[in-house]
């Protein structure tokens, strides 16, 4: 494949959505976004309105044999399995799979249903979109981050070569790291940390930027991560935390994570994906990991209150 053309978005939700209208926006790609049942009417119906715009984005037709050059998953990580039964009909020899998920469990769940060369490593950083109903809105577009590991580079350098040249002409910002791993886990300690207790606490960047005490519990946690990554061998050390606090500071004061968004909407959030993740994973690795045991029970409960 020489260029992408045709791309399938599947999770049109805050990311998803704004990843469309980018895309679609450029004139460069058609875009078609992947839906079952209710959903199919709604988007059919009600469209998508992102920064005022509305956008009614053609719906993947699934018994078509016309197979996507690019797919991008933008879903929650507790919808992966039903993402990839939906995408299955769009994914061809040649297609591209660029997941935007949380976490870092969803790269090895696609390549075992898909293959290896198919699903570069990727992730999404410094979007600003927030979701509500079918409005979605975003000041900042973020950047793209993607690669292959160091030892699959090789193999996997004519595909990251077409989906730069694509994300560009489509003016969509984009990064291919040194090591795409480190920095995969590098996001992954901020959702740790960051995400789940500012879910916990109900609070904004503005806490983190001024109470020491809610910064002490995030450096404990991420601690936590880079001791996981040690043992695992994907690159994090202790002079990542000052990097990411760094980072937290110079997010505005009123900005509020996907978590955040999720418990104040009452919705399902990614605890699994990313304490439930910390907590199997170091237990695999035979050591503790006491902040995330807590954020896990804490949030799950916090879920459980919703109904009561």
């Amino acid at each position: 494949m020489d260029r992408i053309s045709s791309v399938v978005i599947v999770g049109a939700g805050a990311i998803g959505a704004s990843v469309a209208a980018m895309l679609s926006d450029s004139g460069h790609a058609e875009v078609e976004v992947c839906a079952s049942g209710e959903r199919q009417e709604r988007y059919r119906k009600e469209g998508f309105v992102v920064n005022g715009t509305r956008y009614f984005f053609p719906l993947a037709e699934k018994d078509t044999s016309r197979k996507a050059d690019l797919v991008i998953l933008a879903v929650k990580n507790y919808s992966l399995d039903e993402a990839i039964d939906e995408m299955k009909p769009f994914v061809g020899n040649d297609t591209i799979i660029l997941s935007l998920l949380n976490g870092i469990t969803a790269v090895p769940r696609l390549r075992d249903e898909f293959g290896a060369d198919k699903v570069p490593f990727a992730m999404i950083l410094g979007i600003d979109a927030h979701r509500h109903a079918n409005e979605v809105q975003f000041t900042s577009k973020g950047q793209i981050f993607f690669g292959f590991e160091k030892e699959r580079i090789a193999a996997g350098e004519s595909k990251l070569r077409v989906l730069g040249d694509f994300l560009s002409v489509c003016n969509v910002p984009y990064r291919i790291p040194e090591d795409i791993v480190k920095e995969v886990w590098f996001k992954f300690m901020m959702n740790v940390a960051v995400n789940q207790w500012s879910a916990l606490l109900r609070a904004s960047y503005s806490l983190f930027h001024r109470s020491r005490h809610a910064r002490a519990l995030l450096e404990q946690t991420m601690a936590e991560v880079v001791n996981l990554s040690k043992k695992f061998g994907t690159g994090l050390s202790d002079d990542d935390i000052a990097r990411m606090l760094s980072i937290l500071d110079g997010l505005p004061s009123f900005g509020r994570t996907s978590m955040l968004q999720d418990v104040e909407a009452g919705r399902r959030t990614e605890v699994e994906a990313f304490a439930g993740t910390m907590v199997r994973l170091s237990k695999e690795a035979g050591i503790r990991c006491p902040y995330n045991e807590m954020l896990y029970q804490a949030i799950c409960a916090l879920e459980e209150s919703y109904a009561s």
